[in-house]
């Protein structure tokens, strides 16, 4: 009998959470340059819970597609946070429903007994910022990982 190497399993969708102001570089790295339709995030308010269905590069992945020359890939991830309290916006229009946004940055900034602002950029000077009672973000991969349609490793002007 063989024991079974590291190698030889095979990718799993994500499924990460953060509940501890630590663990949220680590989503916020997995999730940078992530694309969505405007159309792809909601509110609900009654729930506290606000949620975008994106597009998400596999930064994960991206030194084994390197090494075996295959395609950079994306997959569908849903991006939640629950006990929102407030949503506010800048810089984009709600209205326009064939806006595609792309995530630069996620963060969280503390603030009393647990809760704190979670603050999310997006490419063109547009931000939402989350109000929250408490840290609780889950990142799920809800798709097959699928051919990046560029091609290539997202890249940022200096």
């Amino acid at each position: 009998m063989v024991d079974a190497r590291f190698e030889d399993g095979d990718d799993a969708p994500l499924r990460l959470m953060a509940q501890e102001a630590d663990d949220v570089p680590v989503l916020a790295a997995l999730v940078q340059d992530a694309v969505f339709p405007i159309t792809e995030m909601t509110w609900a308010r009654r729930r506290r819970r606000f949620a975008i269905l994106l597009n998400r590069f596999r930064w994960e992945d991206r030194a084994a597609a390197e090494r075996e020359g295959r395609p950079y890939e994306r997959v569908r991830s849903l991006l939640t946070f629950d006990n929102v309290l407030a949503v506010r916006s800048q810089g984009i229009d709600r209205g326009d429903t064939d806006t595609i946004l792309s995530l630069l940055s996620l963060a969280f900034h503390p603030g009393p007994e647990g809760s704190g602002r979670i603050e999310l950029i997006l490419a063109g000077d547009g931000a939402i910022e989350l109000q929250v009672e408490a840290l609780d973000i889950v990142l799920t991969d809800v798709s097959r990982p699928y051919r990046a349609p560029s091609g290539h490793v997202p890249r940022h002007e200096a």
